[in-house]
């Protein structure tokens, strides 16, 4: 099946939000993408009133048998841990109290599902995809580690949501210093003498310069890396990871530890920098000179300006960037556009979004539809969206996404769930996602139907019906061949009579917009 490409509407609420409502694109043809991205990028709060109370209102289900130290547990809850500080999330984490895997697994399952709700019913989408942007690129495993787990909405809340559209620099300290990301990468155990290498590795494999700046292959002494000699090495190698990992022993969490004597580290969950744990003697990386014994924290500081000022962290964030936003495959000249809008605002508190900006503006933006497959995500959340469906998020739903391969917050290695079109194709893939859409069509999971009322006003024939569906969820012209092939799917005539509002009629309306989703345009984006 080939499709022209929708209007340039359609694709920009496709890859600058998660799918347009109806009217949407409308709204922003009169708009304008450029206005439209003004709103979008302006500094304020994410949520509103929608997403204020379909928040207030979701519930997930936590069930757990009883044992020693705890009474079973049957119930509904709400989304209780979103705004609670991580001193009081801590007790979750600190195994002072014997307590089941499922209440340390809640404040994961609860973000997920604030997750899901924002990405359909927030107003400020481009926020919404740009968080979910920097969750995979500063990715920590939740499901994997309960202090993870017990951090998670603070990070989610303090650190991705506000720092998604600000300055990059800050942004890095502030994952640096988040006890998610300390506990994830175990840089709260790393003390002089034994520094711990992980977070160190991933700030400049992952989160800065990237792989490809990775030169250990070609050169295992700092002096022989090209740019060197002048400060400015092209790239970093092993001698650079162990180097800023001592740059960083000390950066910890408020864990209760013991400081020696009788002094102990209160248990609250919070960052803390303990000197006494520092490595304080001279330092090299990435060819400076750190001189011993300097203030608190300037060690890491120091690496953390580094990392961000680097040539190749513009060329590999704003790389992953082009690729999240425009295709797998993104041209180097609109990598080297956006890279050089990084870099000439690396000072400006909203550097992140004037990249987003110049990569949705710029005519490559527009040229590559189909150059991206939704994932699981943005495929509930566009499919909700499109339908007009009221959802909310259940644990079933959670749970689907996850079998989807997509578990959100639980993606075990560092560098998040993939990001290119191979990874959700497979056969198996395929299949997960048309239950996915048959499953929210049909309500399986208590998630919320679609509501044929708002789409047909009256009793409509199975022809037209399979039309409207396709230019909702395509945003185009309907395929004669997709018209046909659900009608003879369904077994049903194209003058065939469905009512809006009666059983049957619910039933197979509902039916068609899965059937018509399923298709290849619907995952395109």
């Amino acid at each position: 099946m080939t499709l022209p490409p929708p209007p340039l509407p359609v694709i920009a609420l496709n890859r600058l939000a998660f799918g347009p409502r109806p009217g949407d694109a409308e709204a922003l043809q009169r708009e304008g993408l450029a206005r439209w991205l003004d709103r979008q990028l302006a500094p304020g709060e994410p949520d509103d009133a929608a997403v204020e109370r379909h928040l207030a209102d979701a519930r997930l289900r936590i069930r757990y048998a009883a044992a020693e130290g705890w009474a079973a547990m049957d119930e509904e809850r709400t989304l209780a841990s979103l705004d609670k500080p991580i001193e009081a999330l801590w007790p979750l984490a600190d195994n002072r109290k014997p307590m089941p895997g499922a209440e340390r697994q809640m404040p994961r399952l609860e973000v997920a599902a604030a997750t899901v709700i924002r990405a359909v019913h927030g107003q400020r989408q481009l926020r919404e995809v740009m968080a979910d942007f920097w969750h995979n690129h500063f990715n920590v495993n939740a499901a994997g580690d309960q202090t993870v787990a017990a951090a998670l909405p603070v990070y989610d809340r303090e650190v991705i949501r506000r720092h998604a559209l600000g300055n990059f620099r800050e942004f890095l300290e502030a994952v640096a210093t988040s006890t998610a990301m300390l506990a994830y990468l175990n840089n709260r155990s790393s003390r002089a003498g034994i520094a711990n290498e992980n977070y160190a590795r991933e700030l400049f494999e992952l989160h800065g310069l990237g792989r490809g700046a990775y030169l250990n292959a070609l050169y295992n002494r700092w002096r022989d890396v090209p740019g060197a000699a002048k400060g400015e090495p092209a790239g970093y190698i092993d001698q650079d990871v162990y180097e800023a990992a001592r740059a960083f022993t000390g950066w910890t969490v408020e864990d209760g530890a013991g400081l020696g004597g009788d002094v102990r580290l209160p248990a609250t969950g919070r960052f803390t920098y303990v000197e006494a744990w520092h490595d304080n003697y001279q330092k090299r990386v990435l060819a400076r000179e750190f001189d011993p014994f300097q203030a608190p924290m300037a060690d890491g500081r120091r690496v953390l300006d580094l990392v961000a000022d680097h040539p190749a962290t513009a060329r590999n964030l704003c790389a992953k960037l082009c690729r999240r936003l425009v295709c797998d495959e993104p041209p180097d000249a609109l990598v080297v556009l956006a890279a050089r809008v990084w870099t000439e605002n690396r000072r400006k508190p909203d550097q992140i979004a004037r990249v987003v900006r110049a990569i949705a503006l710029s005519a490559d933006f527009a040229r590559s539809w189909g150059g991206k497959v939704k994932r699981p995500l943005e495929l509930v959340a566009s499919f909700a969206r499109a339908t007009g469906t009221d959802l909310t998020a259940t644990n079933g739903l959670l749970g689907e996404l996850d079998g989807s391969g997509q578990k959100l917050f639980g993606w075990p290695a560092p560098n998040g769930h993939p990001d290119i079109m191979d990874a959700w194709l497979g056969a198996a893939a395929m299949r997960r996602r048309w239950s996915l859409l048959l499953g929210l069509a049909e309500n399986w999971w208590k998630t919320g139907a679609p509501d044929p009322a708002r789409h047909f006003s009256g009793p409509v024939a199975a022809g037209p019906a399979v039309d409207h569906w396709q230019r909702v969820l395509f945003g185009r012209d309907p395929a004669p061949d997709v018209t046909a092939a659900i009608l003879a799917g369904m077994k049903l005539g194209p003058d065939a009579t469905l009512a809006p509002g009666s059983r049957d009629g619910d039933a197979r309306l509902r039916r068609i917009a899965a059937f018509v989703a399923m298709a290849p345009p619907f995952h395109q984006r």
